[in-house]
């Protein structure tokens, strides 16, 4: 039933246009060997401009360069930058006023988070009241999924597959390399290399020269990536690792001017993209993998 169930789920690729996926990693890559390569270019220019008027150039900080190329950051600094992204979020949008609702997410994230290896952080989980259809991972453990993709649930695996993928990003800090890469190209100046105990102004900055970067979302190849390890730790956790893909498969069949997906396909590629990678890359090796849907468990929102 899930390998078929899984076929139809590609089959839907052919019925639905391509998003065009922002290629952020490129694009930041082609920042960085352009600023690799600046100081290459300049020794190798002649001297005739020796007398003319220096020309103002802007210099890569050896600290900053050396960050960027060798340094990671420590499990505290990826908390406080999460807290700073997470604070930013609730400020415009607000959680849910419902203590059960919280316990219950938190209860099925933090279950899913242990299968993650990740036991430095701290983590947290909420639902968003937008009608929005989404889910967002910020640095440091925290995860948020919108009322209105909470709402199209049917069972607590999709659920913990939708936490999964999130929490895949953390993991694989995905948010965090693409943070780092933007410090070599000097879109964070100096904030990235800082160490000052109270740097709540570092970390601010952090945000907000990396805002953009946060809006228009990773690379498709990091959802792609979030999306393998995500089923892989809801199946640790003992779920059924077609709950993310069943999402996935809601997903695709929603009109494709629905509103409340139009952030959605800036930040993520098109679920049938997402679907069709994840059955290429899986197969049938989950096929013998029998975890438990549990709807009677799910906590249903009104």
């Amino acid at each position: 039933m899930k390998l078929k169930s899984m076929v139809l789920a590609v089959s839907l690729v052919s019925f639905s246009g391509a998003a065009m996926a922002f290629d952020l990693g490129k694009m930041l890559q082609e920042g960085i060997n352009q600023e690799l390569n600046k100081g290459k270019q300049t020794q190798s220019e002649p001297d005739a401009s020796q007398n003319a008027a220096p020309a103002t150039k802007q210099k890569i900080d050896g600290r900053q360069l050396g960050f960027a190329l060798f340094g990671s950051y420590s499990p505290e600094e990826e908390t406080r930058i999460g807290r700073q992204i997470a604070g930013n979020l609730l400020g415009a949008v607000p959680l849910v006023h419902d203590d059960k609702l919280e316990r219950y997410v938190n209860l099925v994230g933090n279950w899913v988070a242990l299968q993650s290896g990740r036991k430095d952080i701290t983590w947290h989980f909420g639902v968003l009241d937008t009608g929005d259809i989404n889910a967002f991972a910020a640095p440091g453990g925290y995860i948020f999924v919108t009322k209105g993709l909470y709402q199209r649930l049917n069972n607590e695996a999709e659920l913990a597959g939708v936490l999964a993928h999130e929490i895949a990003h953390v993991t694989l800090k995905h948010h965090l390399k693409v943070l780092k890469q933007s410090s070599l190209i000097g879109a964070l100046g100096q904030a990235a290399s800082n160490k000052a105990k109270d740097s709540d102004q570092v970390v601010q900055n952090l945000i907000g020269n990396g805002a953009e970067i946060m809006a228009r979302g990773l690379d498709k190849n990091a959802e792609f990536e979030a999306d393998r390890v995500g089923i892989v730790f809801a199946a640790r956790a003992g779920y059924d690792p077609w709950g993310l893909p069943e999402v996935l498969q809601d997903l695709a069949g929603l009109p494709a001017k629905d509103s409340r997906t139009s952030l959605l396909y800036k930040t993520h590629p098109h679920p049938a993209d997402r679907l069709a990678a994840l059955g290429e890359a899986v197969g049938g090796r989950l096929d013998a993998v029998h975890g438990k849907d549990i709807p009677g468990r799910f906590y249903r929102l009104k």
